[in-house]
């Protein structure tokens, strides 16, 4: 069975948890909600190219992490085996996000304009911080924008048109204008 087209990379599996079969994934708390609903993940074991489907038995938080179980993982040396193996998930499977809610994926890449049509950059990575997320915004000259993923700053995002329409915070206009980046 091949694996599907869109699959995405949500953690890796760090280590066997216990006896039974279990193992510990270090996952963004963004897909902790959507392992909820998920009932397999591929996955892709050091040294070897082609993903693996893996049927879920069930799943709980521990310490900052999830633990899973799988169907065919039964003990300690089964789930050892699979220690390093990347977890990936079909994007078909994720679950449907509340109006307003984004996966980080989705985010990567969008072009980032100020409310005036200003080009600022391209949204390069999520950063999960514990208060709200914040944006790396990579610019045209090869500097760095923080954006706070907060509604005074975060205008529209319009994932049909890979835009996001942002109002600088007061005290970034400077970043954001600059020509070679911040000063350090």
């Amino acid at each position: 069975m091949a694996p599907p087209a869109q699959l995405h990379y949500i953690g890796i599996i760090t280590r066997p948890h216990g006896i039974l079969g279990e193992i510990k994934v270090k996952v963004p708390p963004e897909y902790l909600r959507a392992l909820e609903d998920i009932k397999r993940v591929y996955l892709r074991l050091p040294g070897i190219d082609s993903p693996a489907p893996y049927k879920i038995r069930g799943h709980r938080l521990h310490q900052e992490a999830v633990l899973l179980k799988f169907v065919k993982v039964v003990t300690r040396n089964d789930s050892e085996a699979l220690r390093g193996a990347e977890v990936l998930i079909d994007l078909a499977d994720l679950p449907a996000l509340p109006p307003g809610e984004y996966y980080s994926y989705q985010l990567v890449g969008l072009k980032v304009v100020a409310e005036d049509g200003t080009a600022l950059g391209q949204v390069n990575e999520v950063l999960a911080t514990g208060s709200n997320d914040v944006y790396v915004v990579r610019k045209p000259n090869d500097g760095e924008l923080l954006l706070p993923a907060i509604s005074s700053v975060i205008r529209n995002i319009d994932l049909q048109a890979k835009t996001m329409t942002v109002v600088i915070p007061p005290g970034l206009e400077d970043e954001a204008g600059a020509e070679n980046g911040p000063d350090v």
